[in-house]
């Protein structure tokens, strides 16, 4: 059984992907408990959760009133709102969201986000953002 188990794991993608990663270790799974937020904004922190070469995740929390200055970043960018209602502004062109929704901010475009009441939202990335790391 051990020998089988071994084998399995030393043949998945994963383990594979990570052999030849050999300076950055693989996250394949990141306790959002074990995360120490950092602080971005006045009332916004943010927790990178996981991440490879060509995605990243991130949980970023608000405080009501709170804003996502306006900035724009090669990155794509789909944001999905796990709490709150947020006014977010893209392009130009400005809604309300609230739980449940998502947006999409693609390359080099405007953006920025208000809450309207204390919120959370998940950021995916592509590729990761190398600047949150630092």
């Amino acid at each position: 059984m051990t020998i089988t188990t071994n084998y399995y794991i030393a043949n998945t993608p994963a383990y594979n992907y990570n052999k030849k990663k050999r300076n950055r270790r693989l996250c394949m799974f990141k306790y959002n408990k074990d995360v120490i937020p950092t602080d971005c904004e006045p009332g916004v922190t943010r927790k990178i959760l996981c991440y490879s070469d060509d995605l990243m995740m991130c949980e970023i929390s608000f405080k009501k009133g709170s804003k996502g200055n306006f900035h724009k970043h090669e990155h794509l960018q789909i944001t999905y709102i796990a709490k709150g209602s947020f006014e977010f502004t893209i392009g130009g062109e400005t809604k309300i969201v609230n739980q449940g929704d998502s947006v999409y901010m693609p390359s080099n475009v405007e953006h920025g986000v208000t809450a309207l009441e204390d919120g959370i939202l998940v950021d995916v990335f592509n590729p990761m953002r190398k600047d949150f790391l630092k």
